[in-house]
């Protein structure tokens, strides 16, 4: 089984301090993370300064009453860290890559050498977006949260069309935290055959389950808020998991892709372990030349040095050729 990707999802997790986003590029290293990811936006290239009803958050646990303006203003990383944020993460050997929000971010990202592009949930009906990332013929990933079927075909052909067929789609729950019964996880196995895509989680909810039954479902790539510590606050705190425990996940993860292993079946009995504990037939008391070959003499026991059980109606009815003690490997020389 190939290796899943690991995405420490940095978002709002940095206090607005750069010293915090570099060593949070550290930590996502440490904690066993592939990649770490930002995103590129600033609150007026996602959104406007606007006051009215369509601009105040509603009906979220985390974020209600606020307007999109503000809470992407407090959200957002700013433009003149990105270069020093990539940079910390060649140091460090690590994969760093953004979510465009706009033609802007995709261009400043461009000229950092961004090797991937990340679709947001809420950006999937931007196709103009997706068109424009997507012709950089980086791989795509694109978040489903909110997509109706149509959403998600019509991402795929927009990918497409632009001559990139390297798209991994991503389930998402788009609640924060989401709640474990929500996450339908088999939406990702069937969006894989349906769509004919890489496919994976961008997992919203509190602890590593979701992440772990993903990957034993054969997810590709698995994204997951990341944070220095919760005490930092902001936007995606709450749902986003520290470094130890970003760590415990990956190791979780490293296991069960161990445990999924390689489709095989051995044709050669003798190289599987354990095989001598099979079944076979063994001669089951003292026996005399000429006696009658029964179920009662002849039995199908542990270890499985002897002939193939399958192969007992061959003999039953025959006589035996000579004398055999209990124990016997029966052989085809013991019967006439």
């Amino acid at each position: 089984m190939s290796r899943t990707f690991v995405i420490a999802e940095l978002s709002a997790n940095h206090g607005h301090k750069l010293d915090l986003a570099l060593a949070s590029v550290r930590a996502a290293k440490k904690a066993g993370a592939d990649a770490v990811k930002i995103q590129t936006y600033t609150a007026d290239t996602i959104t406007l300064d606007c006051k009215l009803p369509d601009f105040i958050v509603k009906g979220t646990s985390l974020w209600d009453d606020r307007s999109l303006h503000d809470l992407y203003q407090e959200a957002y990383t700013p433009w003149e860290w990105h270069e020093a944020i990539f940079e910390e993460a060649r140091k460090e050997g690590i994969c760093c890559f953004s979510t465009p929000f706009d033609k802007s971010a995709v261009d400043l990202l461009e000229s950092l050498g961004n090797p991937i592009y990340k679709i947001a949930s809420f950006e999937i009906t931007d196709t103009p977006l997706i068109e424009y990332a997507a012709s950089k013929g980086k791989p795509m990933i694109i978040s489903t949260g909110i997509a109706t079927e149509e959403d998600i075909k019509l991402a795929i052909e927009t990918c497409r069309k632009a001559g990139n067929d390297d798209i991994t789609l991503l389930k998402c729950t788009s609640a924060y935290p989401a709640p474990i019964d929500k996450a339908n996880l088999r939406t990702m196995v069937d969006m894989a055959s349906r769509f004919g895509v890489k496919t994976g989680l961008s997992d919203h909810t509190m602890g590593s389950e979701v992440a772990l039954a993903a990957v034993a479902l054969g997810a590709t790539v698995i994204e997951k808020h990341f944070i220095l510590d919760r005490s930092i606050g902001g936007p995606d705190a709450e749902f986003s998991m520290q470094e130890d425990e970003f760590a415990a996940m990956v190791s979780s993860i490293r296991k069960v892709e161990k445990a999924l292993g390689q489709v095989g079946y051995p044709t050669d009995p003798s190289t599987i372990s354990g095989r001598r504990f099979s079944r076979s037939l063994y001669v089951a008391r003292d026996v005399k030349a000429g006696e009658i070959i029964t179920e009662d003499n002849v039995r199908s026991v542990r270890p499985g040095f002897g002939m193939h059980p399958s192969r007992l109606q061959e003999f039953l009815g025959r006589k035996f050729k000579a004398d055999a003690t209990k124990g016997t490997r029966f052989t085809e020389d013991l019967a006439e």
